[in-house]
């Protein structure tokens, strides 16, 4: 599943191709919103929130509403492409569920999941439940670190991926924050000797992160192992050397069940 970062970049990438834009033809293929048809409006903004992605569209005519959200999730396999007019897609015309076009370019939305249309008002129905947004205008460290806390039994290792605590940390950052922090992935929150230096690392990690094509927790961008643990099942820690392992970790708050790497020995589950 896409991190923050990873929206956060498609969203400065759309915006830079379609803000300021008007839409000349819409076709969404998806059964809610079939017959809808934006052309006319003008993109003002693309924007990330967490790991949804925002299209914020105007249009000066008053039989219509004047101002919509269009909002998107990549899930797994999800992702936007950017076309010239005319030209061949990289993918099967299958799998794209938005197309939105203006006169020079156009945006084709392939597999992706929740796609939802509100008056801009509404906006925070689809957004509201998110917490602060490690790559947002709205961080808030403190609050990030009270809402882990607020569920001390919680293993922290499903903690981090819960959006409702603090938005844009995926599985890959996960790992790698519980390895640097040198926390087991079941220690529950309430155990947590600092969650702010647990909080610290992940906004450290996503912004140093934002604006990379390649994600690196390890060192520079060129380095050959860009991962501390994360994919690395079996193979040497490169801080001591034991094997890492692999855990399939969820729990009662409804996570997900999602591959969790980790190191034993420098990672311990105190008791």
């Amino acid at each position: 599943m896409p991190e923050g970062d990873t929206v956060y970049r498609l969203a400065r990438r759309l915006d830079a191709a379609l803000a300021g834009s008007t839409l000349t033809s819409t076709r969404f293929r998806v059964p809610q919103l079939a017959t809808t048809d934006l052309s006319g409006y003008r993109v003002e903004e693309v924007a990330s929130r967490g790991k949804h992605l925002l299209i914020h569209l105007s249009i000066n005519e008053s039989r219509l509403p004047s101002r919509l959200c269009l909002r998107s999730h990549l899930m797994m396999e999800g992702r936007w492409d950017l076309y010239q007019p005319g030209e061949r897609w990289k993918r099967p015309a299958h799998l794209a569920r938005l197309v939105l076009e203006t006169q020079d370019v156009s945006a084709v939305a392939f597999e992706v999941q929740q796609l939802k249309l509100v008056p801009a008002e509404e906006e925070n129905e689809l957004v509201g439940h998110l917490g602060p947004d490690l790559l947002g205008t709205d961080w808030d460290a403190d609050r990030a670190a009270r809402n882990l806390l607020n569920e001390p039994h919680r293993p922290i290792g499903t903690a981090l991926l819960d959006q409702r605590l603090l938005a844009g940390i995926g599985n890959i950052y996960r790992c790698e924050i519980l390895f640097l922090t040198r926390l087991h992935p079941l220690t529950p929150c309430g155990q947590v000797p600092d969650m702010d230096a647990v909080v610290a690392m992940s906004y450290r990690l996503l912004q140093a992160n934002k604006d990379r094509a390649r994600r690196v927790t390890t060192g520079t961008a060129r380095t050959r192992d860009p991962f501390w643990v994360y994919g690395r099942t079996a193979k040497p820690c490169l801080r001591c050397a034991t094997p890492v392992k692999l855990m399939a970790l969820s729990d009662e708050f409804g996570a997900h069940e999602r591959d969790c790497y980790y190191c034993p020995a420098c990672q311990k589950l105190e008791e």
